[in-house]
């Protein structure tokens, strides 16, 4: 008679710590979601240098005639993007910085021009006196308290990108040893089977770095050349912004979009509809065209699976969910195509 209480007794018990073991796992991974992400970064972007770094590795240094170390590739890899930033930079750093110190010269004119335009058009409602603007204004602690907030804000970004860079390198490092690791977790007779699904996805990964820097690349060079011919001030310092603005899917073409119609508007307000018109047809054609058709052959991923993943990404985790929604998509494709292909 006790056995026979004692079972469904335990049962009870049994269901109740697994749903309680859950609950607790769960909200502690979302105590803990911005390390993840911190870590899924580094995770895809060690998988993207992977390829690299092992066609580095297989080289032969000829003078003594052995292979390049490992961590010698990483660092060569390492220093190569660098040295690519640094001769971007070299190159278009003249004209930036005398137009950045140019345009920050002149932005307080600029917006107090624009303010007194939307004054006058009624858009924004000048205060009356100097009692209504002390009332209008924020208390000094929300002041401070956003001070603080974006100095932190600023400090922990910075944290997080070296975090994630030597992460990366030590993930590139010990990649063989944590990939033999994760692979005895599978019978043996699957085991081939998962590495060339990793090879797969190390490819699409890598395919989808690369085309994130040809958006970026294009979308800079042609608002270098249309901002230009237009004649507007700074052009170098805004096709800068728009080509950072194209690594944040969805909303970064729409911020980095606000800068050169500010300045645009700064002469006319015709020049301002024009660069705004032209700002609206770019980010068309690289939303609907470019990022679609771009991912589809670097990754092999539809457009309407590039669009999907990306409004779910966004919905999900926001702007960081944007930017790893792609190469997400592009793992999870091929993990279904392998899971498919075993059950045909």
């Amino acid at each position: 008679m006790n056995d026979e209480q004692d079972g469904p007794r335990q049962l009870i018990a049994w269901t109740v710590g697994l749903v309680v073991a859950v609950i607790l796992v769960g909200w502690s991974l979302y105590l803990a979601r911005q390390v993840l992400v911190l870590i899924y970064v580094s995770v895809l972007l060690a998988i993207g240098f992977g390829p690299l770094v092992r066609l580095i590795e297989r080289q032969t240094v000829l003078p003594i005639g052995t292979r390049i170390p490992r961590w010698l590739a990483i660092l060569i890899v390492y220093l190569g993007i660098l040295a690519i930033v640094a001769g971007i930079g070299l190159a278009v750093a003249p004209p930036l910085v005398t137009q950045a110190r140019e345009l920050a010269r002149q932005a307080p004119e600029l917006i107090d021009r624009a303010q007194r335009y939307l004054m006058a058009h009624h858009v924004l409602r000048a205060p009356k006196s100097f009692g209504e603007i002390v009332q209008q204004a924020p208390p000094a602690s929300d002041v401070v308290g956003t001070a603080i907030t974006t100095v932190w804000g600023l400090f922990g970004g910075m944290l997080g990108l070296v975090s994630v860079l030597i992460l990366t390198f030590y993930l590139l490092v010990d990649a063989e040893d944590v990939f033999s690791t994760i692979v005895r977790f599978f019978p043996r007779h699957r085991r081939l089977r998962v590495h060339a699904v990793s090879r797969q996805i190390a490819t699409k990964v890598s395919a989808w770095l690369v085309g994130q820097l040809m958006l970026a690349g294009i979308i800079g060079t042609s608002s270098v050349l249309w901002l230009g011919v237009l004649g507007i001030p700074y052009f170098y310092v805004l096709a800068l912004i728009a080509a950072v603005g194209e690594m944040i899917p969805m909303v970064g073409p729409i911020l980095s979009a606000i800068p050169g119609i500010a300045v645009a508007f700064g002469i006319s307000w015709k020049y301002a509809v024009a660069v705004a018109a032209l700002y609206l047809l770019q980010q068309q054609l690289e939303a609907n065209i470019l990022v679609p058709k771009l991912m589809e052959r670097q990754v092999g991923l539809t457009p309407v699976t590039v669009m999907v993943a990306l409004l779910l990404g966004g919905a999900l985790l926001g702007i960081p969910g944007a930017i790893l929604a792609v190469p997400t998509a592009a793992i999870l494709q091929v993990v279904f195509q392998e899971l498919v292909s075993e059950e045909t």
